[in-house]
């Protein structure tokens, strides 16, 4: 495991050249992540590891899609998007226009859930989701919309358990081992790279999922993190997080109604 000052002269490190805070990340969840790239790619030193990291962009970026990548199914936990369908979607269709921030989106799973569930309530042609990561190359994947095909019996089995109206082969083409995400759960989607930890808000939501990313930040992160979900969401818009996450413990917490208490979904009242 790396040492306390080895994690130190990393995070300095990468700050410095690249930009990239970790600081405020979960201490334990990042050493076990950074372990698990210098095993992976067989350093032997943190000084090996750091002269890699600083002299070629090509490591530096395979680093951050191992400490930043999430695990992630589509229409992963049902119960979750059978919430959002029935308590939630119903009052985004007041909106004449809808817009729906997924923070952290890593390769694009939870992006085509919602897209899919848009689609079968008549509200995708008037929605934009913007689907932002701070890792590139999950980004890029999650616009390809390619996923193996031998995930595809699962993600079938959660459809059905999240309230599905369809058959789910309705929404993607096999391509080889692969299943192919449909063109029109594409059209109404924004990729883009964005830094929870340093990047502003850039627009107003309705609807904001940030699922299972909140762990990996200390209690001072999550709370910043937040605020900046709470300054892009319009009044009585929504805020869905991860089922092991809450605001109890943010100084925004006086702010916001729990709508599903169980899943996790809460509505900005003031």
């Amino acid at each position: 495991m790396v040492a306390d000052n080895e994690l130190t002269s990393i995070l300095k490190a990468i700050e410095d050249v690249y930009g990239y805070d970790f600081s405020d990340y979960s201490e334990a969840s990042f050493k076990r992540r950074v372990t698990r790239f210098m095993e992976v790619k067989k350093f032997d030193s943190v000084g090996s590891l750091l002269q890699r990291l600083l002299g070629e962009e090509s490591i530096f970026e395979e680093f951050i899609q191992e400490v930043t990548v999430n695990v992630t199914e589509m229409f992963r936990d049902p119960s979750f998007y059978l919430s959002l369908r029935n308590n939630i979607v119903p009052r985004l269709a007041t909106y004449p226009f809808i817009k729906i921030w997924v923070a952290g989106c890593s390769t694009g799973e939870e992006i085509y859930s919602v897209a899919i569930m848009l689609k079968e309530e008549g509200l995708l042609d008037r929605s934009l989701i913007y689907a932002t990561d701070i890792n590139q190359q999950a980004l890029k994947k999650a616009k390809e919309g390619l996923f193996r095909m031998e995930y595809m019996k699962n993600y079938i089995t959660n459809y059905q358990k999240a309230g599905g109206k369809n058959s789910f082969s309705d929404y993607y083409m096999a391509k080889y081992n692969s299943a192919l995400i449909d063109k029109s759960l594409k059209n109404n989607v924004v990729y883009s790279v964005h830094n929870l930890v340093t990047d502003q808000s850039f627009n107003e939501f309705q609807l904001i999922l940030c699922r299972n990313v909140l762990i990996y930040f200390n209690q001072e992160l999550q709370n910043k993190v937040i605020n900046l979900f709470y300054e892009s969401l319009c009044r009585f818009g929504f805020l869905s997080l991860g089922n092991k996450e809450s605001l109890h413990f943010t100084d925004k917490k006086k702010n916001f109604e729990e709508t599903d208490k169980k899943e996790k979904i809460y509505m900005k009242s003031t």
